[in-house]
């Protein structure tokens, strides 16, 4: 008897069979190890095949999101945020074992976010906030149409127990506005809550009150260490105070009163001084157009006298300027030292300054920039991130507050962020990702990095299948050197359709792997998808972003000023076509936010170069945002020339040219873009017979709160892009 047919894989072509196998498949007296055969057969075909087959949106997008990495000042206990398919839980893990554990069961994707962890310092308790900001419009997201308005509140729950008990409302109305902070001796939790500070004891055996009935938006708290007083900034909206508060007789006291605007306070170890950044304050009639200096300083105040005085101000020039990163850097570290940052030389760098005053000590020099910044628990040195020596890439980075060599504490193909000290004054946590592996929290030992919770992470999760984004540059027609990550599939046809990413923000930059963002994490997921599907996809760093220099940050002619970022972009698509892999007719654009706004500048000056293009709560016409960059009640003298300049530099001013296919994806509750710039360049296009579909998340904000709403926007991305060019 003879066996004359192969196995064949449908997916990967012919698979024969060895003649030794088939002799033993025939062996009538072989049946037991025919049919062990077969198993083998059938479980390597089935193992192939799940390591080649494209994965899904759902699959890319699974793993659980780590956010709002804290950690207890007393105990060596950690805690974070995952953010699981939308389902949103607190997890805590203890030193040395890390052996992490959830701590709250809210269940379901709601869209109810949690925000401002905070542990007790004895990290016997978490207190957080949950719900959406309230936006302009005093209404919390109800991004799930409930017929009943949620609310932001804030809760408390024990460790151990896991359950929530209610501190109070919140209501914030701004994005990220959500603050709380935890006196020292652990019995009392303060937050914003409708323009004023709010107290509640963390036990919830009495309910929150409101500290003060005081003109002005009360923010930013700060607990004195024997948590008998909160400094906090009241803002006059034409000037703003620091204010300490006293709960014991209950009174405030002003320090150093100014017609300037006071940003941030920090206390020091022993609770007899404050720091606080002092910047301008309002100033009518200035012209929008040119780009001014905003000079700042330093100020030192006596806890006692309320009296203060200055330390150090920045120079004068653009580089002297307010710096993004300003109010987070801002430390009050040991031996008298404050540390802060500036970009006096152009790069985000961190300096200390003595109490008693003298020239500043440049912590942190080198051709990069820092982002995150913590002390360590004794407060003698820094842990922060940095790109350098990797300039796509996050590493941290250790250097004392007083000087000294900086200490590379993470290395290599990785990512890292919020890096923090336990209690014990050695142990190092923080969250990371890489390439191939989306964002966990990590411990950081002489070894590398050991992943906590990994066991959460979904077993089929595409990490193999996914690839490792090339770093690559070009130049934009200015000359400016420009970088980007380049997503090569692994498969890819001789002419690829390709696809231009370009993030939002603007100050934002993409990494080689998974962002600390989770917008851009979301974002890094789908064009790994895309890639998977057969796209060559480029995301471009233009310039406006960040971690490359406050010059590349704050370029001239930007913005509504004359979009010279658009440069970039057409830049990234000339490089794509220099590329012999790449079918030049068949490339695509897409973007969110900003990025929006550059899709749709892209598709309305360049038809010619993008053939279809996938735009997500994009601002199209400029004009109708100056009013966010006035200072003052009185118009600026240059409000025509201005308006015309923004228009100019918006799609709406060359939609006549707009030829090529698009994707319009807007929440109509989006708090940073306002709808109607969807409303309206919808209009504009059925006037120009343009191609367009849409998707219309009704009660979605900007950053989508549900995880079906990610998902379905970005399976909608692909399957449009799949349409336009062919691809099956």
């Amino acid at each position: 008897m003879t066996f004359h047919r192969d196995f064949r894989s449908p997916d990967h072509g012919d698979l024969p069979i060895p003649r030794f196998f088939r002799l033993v498949y025939h062996c009538p007296l072989m049946k037991t190890a025919r049919l062990m055969f077969l198993s083998l057969i059938v479980f390597c075909a089935v193992s192939t095949f799940a390591q080649t087959r494209p994965f899904t949106v759902e699959q890319v997008m699974s793993s659980p999101f780590p956010t709002d990495l804290t950690t207890a000042k007393q105990s060596p206990r950690m805690g974070w945020v995952f953010n699981l398919k939308g389902e949103r839980n607190v997890w805590a893990a203890d030193a040395p074992g890390f052996q992490a554990r959830q701590v709250t069961h809210y269940q379901g994707d709601d869209g109810q976010q949690i925000l401002s962890l905070r542990l007790t310092p004895d990290g016997r308790a978490v207190v957080y906030a949950r719900g959406s900001e309230t936006g302009r419009e005093g209404h919390v997201a109800n991004p799930t149409s409930e017929l009943k308005e949620p609310k932001q509140q804030v809760w408390a729950a024990d460790v151990e127990t896991g359950k929530p008990r209610l501190l109070g409302d919140m209501g914030c109305e701004q994005e990220d506005c959500a603050d709380i902070q935890i006196s020292p001796d652990a019995q009392w939790a303060v937050w914003t809550a409708k323009h004023h500070l709010w107290l509640a004891p963390v036990a919830a055996d009495k309910p929150a009150r409101q500290l003060t009935e005081l003109r002005g938006d009360e923010s930013g708290a700060q607990w004195s260490p024997d948590s008998k007083h909160i400094a906090y900034i009241s803002d006059r909206h034409d000037h703003s105070l620091v204010v300490i508060y006293d709960l014991s007789p209950e009174r405030v006291h002003y320090v150093a009163p100014s017609a300037d605007r006071d940003l941030v306070v920090r206390w020091s170890a022993d609770g007899k001084q404050l720091v606080f950044i002092r910047t301008g304050g309002q100033q009518n009639h200035l012209p929008l157009i040119p780009q001014r200096p905003r000079p700042w300083a330093i100020w030192l105040a006596d806890a006692t006298t309320m009296e203060a005085h200055q330390v150090w101000h920045s120079s004068n020039d653009l580089n002297g300027s307010f710096p993004p990163f300003a109010l987070e850097s801002l430390k009050f570290a040991a031996g008298g030292r404050i540390v802060f940052c500036s970009e006096q030389d152009g790069r985000n760098h961190l300096y200390s300054v003595s109490t008693e005053g003298g020239n500043p000590v440049l912590l942190t020099p080198g051709n990069f920039d820092v982002e995150d910044v913590e002390l360590t628990p004794d407060g003698t040195a820094l842990l922060y991130t940095s790109n350098e020596d990797d300039v796509d890439r996050r590493h941290v980075w250790r250097v004392g507050v007083s000087g000294g060599p900086q200490q590379a504490v993470t290395r290599g193909k990785t990512i890292e962020w919020q890096p923090h000290m336990l209690a014990d004054g050695k142990t190092i946590v923080c969250l990371g990702s890489t390439a191939t592996s989306p964002a966990m929290p990590y411990q950081l030992t002489a070894h590398g990095r050991e992943m906590i919770a990994g066991n959460v992470l979904p077993p089929d999760f595409p990490s193999a299948q996914l690839v490792e984004p090339q770093q690559v540059t070009f130049r934009s027609d200015d000359g400016l050197e420009i970088h980007g990550q380049l997503f090569v599939p692994r498969n890819h046809p001789q002419k690829a359709p390709a696809l231009i990413f370009v993030h939002g923000g603007p100050p934002r930059q993409m990494l080689l792997g998974f962002h600390y963002m989770y917008y851009y994490h979301n974002a890094y997921a789908e064009n790994q998808y895309l890639a998977g599907l057969g796209y060559v996809v480029l995301s471009v760093n233009y310039r406006l972003g960040i971690m490359y220099g406050r010059a590349f940050r704050e370029a001239p002619n930007s913005s509504w000023r004359g979009s010279s970022e658009y440069k970039d972009v057409v830049a990234g698509a000339k490089y794509l076509q220099t590329l012999p892999y790449v079918d030049v007719k068949r490339i695509g654009i897409w973007g969110g936010s900003y990025g929006g706004l550059l899709t749709a500048l892209g598709l309305s000056r360049n038809s010619d170069i993008f053939a279809a293009g996938v735009d997500f709560h994009g601002v199209h016409d400029w004009s109708t945002q100056l009013r966010f960059f006035v200072e003052g009640p009185n118009g600026p003298p240059d409000t025509q020339q201005a308006a015309k300049l923004a228009y100019d530099s918006s799609p709406v001013a060359t939609v006549s040219q707009w030829k090529s296919p698009v994707l319009l994806i807007h929440g109509d509750d989006d708090r940073n873009v306002p709808f109607q710039e969807t409303t309206d360049l919808a209009q504009r296009l059925k006037a120009q017979n343009v191609e367009f579909e849409e998707i219309i998340f009704p009660d979605e904000i900007h950053d989508l709160l549900l995880w079906r709403s990610w998902v379905r926007g970005y399976t909608a991305t692909a399957d449009f892009f799949n349409r336009k060019f062919g691809v099956h």
